[in-house]
């Protein structure tokens, strides 16, 4: 049967599966707050690659990343990278992959030679220097014989870490890790959609942080509601463009990971990408911004791969391209806003 994007297979047992043993590799705030959400219901390791740290959080139980929230007794932490995929091993085993996009190759370099049966990665954005999606470094690391996908959606780790709700999408080209990625996460208070739209929900996680650092420049500079509204709209047009002329489905982007990511990073007041736009509107340098922040803003390196792949493929992404120019070019913040309303008049649907 096919799996069109954001269609549920049969969760009714979902929430009565049998228990997986799930690892997630990547301790980062993202990373830790899907392991404690978890915990509750599988045999969940949390694996990070600074051992001091990890020795640190199990006494503590507390994440520095995450700070104010108790990690679950039930949630091991562990700093052996070899025990932490073994745990995941097998035909109950999910391996999942929370790093940057930046770190995704080194990591999968790392599994090349173990056992894996299923890999989940939660990374959203394009490599630098290649302009590959996710999903191409890991057909390119690891080849084609492993049963992976790209689990996106709109999602801060702050409020899944409190337990509140949240819907996501697992988007892969196989059936049987979709049906196991929904039956091990679907439940509680996440809902778990699926799709076999891998390379639309990637473009859709991963243009989303661009505009909404856009959108933190309008904001930052008292713009106005109507203005954001209309930079979400028509960065959603962008996102389509590019995805569609990559592959995707138009249908995605109307959905969790296209409309629905876009409109939490564009508006959501704990969204790292819009607060570095919200910083370039102050006039603060860009190494000061993601100083201050402590965490990766993907939609930094993301806007220029995003910029070279569009150019290469001649797609018309005037917010991305202008995004750019203020992060790279020197471009003041002010006058990106005019560059973009000083644009000839065309047709909404293009």
């Amino acid at each position: 049967m096919q799996v069109s994007p954001e269609n549920t297979p049969d969760t009714t047992a979902s929430t009565k599966a049998a228990p997986r043993r799930i690892t997630v590799l990547g301790a980062g705030a993202w990373g830790t707050a899907v392991a404690m959400a978890l915990a509750g219901r599988h045999d969940v390791l949390l694996w990070g690659r600074n051992g001091d740290a990890m020795a640190a959080m199990a006494v503590s139980g507390e994440n520095s990343y995450l700070p104010g929230f108790t990690l679950p007794p039930q949630l091991r932490i562990v700093a052996d990278f070899d025990a932490a995929v073994a745990h995941a091993s097998g035909e109950h085993g999910l391996l999942i992959a929370a790093c940057p996009v930046a770190g995704l190759r080194p990591l999968l370099l790392q599994l090349k030679d173990k056992a894996i049966t299923n890999l989940v990665w939660l990374c959203k954005g394009f490599e630098g220097g290649t302009g590959l999606l996710p999903h191409q470094i890991v057909q390119e690391v690891l080849g084609d014989n492993i049963p992976g996908g790209a689990l996106s959606g709109p999602s801060f780790a702050q409020e899944v870490a409190r337990g509140l709700p949240c819907a996501l999408t697992i988007a892969s080209h196989s059936a049987a890790l979709r049906n196991a990625v929904v039956s091990a996460l679907h439940g509680g208070t996440i809902r778990v959609y699926a799709s076999e739209d891998l390379v639309g929900v990637e473009v859709g996680g991963a243009v989303k942080n661009v505009l909404a650092i856009a959108t933190g420049v309008a904001d930052g500079l008292g713009l106005g509601l109507n203005a954001r509204a209309a930079l979400i709209t028509r960065g959603l047009a962008e996102i389509t463009r590019l995805g569609t002329a990559l592959g995707g489905q138009t249908e995605t982007f109307m959905g969790l990971t296209g409309m629905g990511d876009l409109i939490l990073t564009c508006t959501g007041d704990l969204s790292r990408n819009r607060r570095v736009g919200l910083g370039l509107a102050q006039g603060k340098a860009l190494e000061t911004i993601v100083a201050e922040l402590g965490h990766v803003a993907e939609g930094v390196p993301c806007a220029k791969a995003v910029r070279e792949l569009a150019c290469s493929m001649g797609v018309d992404m005037p917010i991305t391209n202008a995004v750019a120019g203020v992060l790279f070019d020197g471009d003041l913040p002010h006058l990106m806003v005019q560059q973009l309303l000083s644009r000839d008049p065309r047709d909404e649907a293009t």
